[in-house]
């Protein structure tokens, strides 16, 4: 019998969440029953947040919204998504450039589980700037983030600026 429920992994390293992957979110929940938003390490990077800062600061910019799980992995992300009897992954597009790079994951993903389908849902144009890494960098520098991240997220990047 197939899953009736219609769960997605949306899969990212959310160093920190932006308004951005909120966005992607609220899109995601509106086409799913269930959302697992996961939370990964990648080994090119070193994040400012650890794992379980990261699964907090989404849980609470996500707090408001139903059917939502946060958790971390280290599988591969179509296993996991099997696991979790997911039929889709998500990801967010803000600019043609981003295509290239999602097009090979998807691709790869595909050719390791052709069952889950790759969903691309681009955020809202305001929001089409904004990465992670470029947040971290205006906030070091001592710009204002507030426009493009939570509260709590804000006050936890301006907590590690000033631990520096």
């Amino acid at each position: 019998m197939k899953n009736t429920i219609r769960i997605a992994v949306y899969p990212g390293s959310f160093d920190p969440i932006t308004l951005g992957h909120i966005d992607v979110i609220k899109r995601a929940i509106k086409l799913f029953d269930k959302l697992i938003i996961t939370v990964g390490n990648h080994k090119n990077k070193t994040p400012l947040f650890d794992t379980n800062e990261r699964i907090e600061l989404i849980k609470d910019a996500t707090k408001h919204l139903k059917n939502i799980d946060v958790i971390s992995s280290q599988k591969l992300i179509v296993e996991l998504a099997y696991e979790k009897k997911a039929i889709a992954l998500i990801r967010g597009i803000r600019f043609v450039s981003d295509m290239e790079f999602e097009f090979q994951l998807a691709w790869m993903n595909r050719n390791l589980n052709s069952e889950i389908i790759t969903v691309f849902l681009m955020t809202d144009a305001k929001f089409t700037h904004l990465n992670s890494s470029i947040i971290k960098e205006v906030n070091e520098f001592g710009g204002n983030i507030d426009d493009f991240v939570t509260p709590e997220v804000s006050k936890k990047l301006k907590e590690k600026l000033n631990a520096k």
